[in-house]
């Protein structure tokens, strides 16, 4: 039975190129107390394996599952191949999150999704769930993923696939942005703000980029050591496994 009130932290955008800092990113949660975290994982952020450019992220990733982390598919390169013409410019979330999967239909959600599956699973990696990068999903993507993993998380909640299983409803996770000056510099209030009104679970959203400002990692303490003391932590896995 899922705790009553719990604490989900996810690790964005692991892959060859961030891997030290999510490592210690990891570490440092470990330090607060966060024994159980989610790991998005990029399979191909530059279009080659994560397991060819660096080998040691997937045995990385691998002893992290074994001590009780899960593990989650993050799209499959992270970039936006088409730009919608609604987006107010070219380089939007370029500093954080892109919506990789807006702009593609089902035949080509479909392969991007089945090509980092694959990519995982030769490296010995077997995700269970999948977020997609900016929280950004598609008609096409939402249906692609009902065959393709055991949940897929949303902004607004968490979604099993498995059939008689329910929808888990919860607000949005906090997280910092690193686009602009006036965000960064809001981001820690509004994340500390964020933490004081979560309600059952809540979620929280840890980027590679964010070590390199050391408020927002202050900001990140803060909220996790204010947390940690009433709330069990869980991961998405856990989650779902729950609904």
């Amino acid at each position: 039975m899922r705790p009553e009130r719990t604490l989900a932290v996810a690790v964005h955008d692991i892959e060859p190129a961030t891997f030290e800092r999510a490592a210690l990113i990891r570490d440092w949660l470990e330090d607060l107390g966060v024994d159980r975290v989610t790991l998005l994982v990029i399979p191909a952020r530059d279009m080659h394996p994560l397991s060819d450019r660096r080998p040691e992220v997937a045995t990385w990733l691998l002893d992290r599952a074994g001590r009780g982390d899960a593990i989650a598919q993050h799209g499959f390169h992270h970039l936006q191949a088409r730009q919608p013409r609604w987006l107010p410019h070219p380089r939007y979330a370029v500093a954080r999150e892109s919506p990789e999967f807006v702009g593609l239909d089902s035949r080509q959600t479909a392969r991007a999704l089945d090509a980092g599956r694959r990519i995982l699973k030769l490296a010995g990696i077997e995700p269970h769930g999948f977020i997609a990068p900016a929280y950004a999903y598609t008609p096409a993507l939402r249906e692609s993923l009902r065959t393709r993993f055991a949940w897929w998380a949303g902004a607004w909640g968490l979604h099993p696939t498995r059939a008689g299983a329910t929808q888990q409803v919860c607000a949005p996770p906090i997280g910092l942005a690193a686009a602009g000056p006036l965000r960064r510099a809001m981001s820690p209030s509004l994340l500390r703000l964020g933490g004081r009104l979560a309600g059952r679970t809540l979620r929280i959203d840890v980027h590679p980029l964010d070590l390199a400002y050391a408020g927002h990692m202050l900001a990140l303490e803060d909220v996790i050591r204010r947390a940690t003391p009433g709330r069990a932590c869980v991961t998405y896995d856990d989650l779902a496994a729950a609904a």
